[in-house]
């Protein structure tokens, strides 16, 4: 019984020692001969909202983000001009109840811009990296398509 024992222990280390031929290390994916393909980076659908109260600003700021996109050859859709909000407060002038009824109108109109752009989210930073007007918020969705 012993010597099976050492039979077989010589036997194994003979076959570790010397390197096996016939078995390839398992790789993940079958080889086909061609050079390795870079990894494409995922172009992703972005949607910048611009919203305002000042429309030069507004349109000034959606003009240099456009124009950066088509610079970078980048698909671009937009500027969409949503509807103006218009909020409206009405209020007497006067702070007693007493004197002639005159009522002041106040109101403010909100301008929503929308742009859409097929690319990769490191050009959409690059793009966006522009000096933003005061009073112009900027808010980025990534939506994949």
């Amino acid at each position: 019984m012993r010597k099976k024992l050492l039979k077989i222990r010589k036997i194994v280390e003979s076959q570790e020692k010397r390197p096996r031929k016939d078995v390839k290390a398992p790789t993940a994916f079958k080889e086909t001969g061609k050079a390795p393909v870079e990894p494409e980076v995922a172009i992703h659908r972005i949607r910048i909202t611009l919203t305002s109260r000042n429309v030069k600003s507004l349109e000034k700021v959606c003009a240099d983000l456009i124009r950066g996109a088509k610079e970078k050859s980048l698909k671009v859709k937009g500027p969409v001009r949503m509807p103006t909000k218009t909020l409206r407060i009405t209020t007497r002038k006067t702070p007693c109840g007493e004197g002639s009824k005159t009522w002041d109108r106040f109101q403010m109109r909100i301008h929503k811009r929308l742009i859409d752009l097929h690319s990769p989210s490191e050009i959409v930073k690059q793009i966006t990296s522009i000096s933003i007007e005061p009073g112009v918020e900027v808010e980025v969705t990534i939506a994949d398509a």
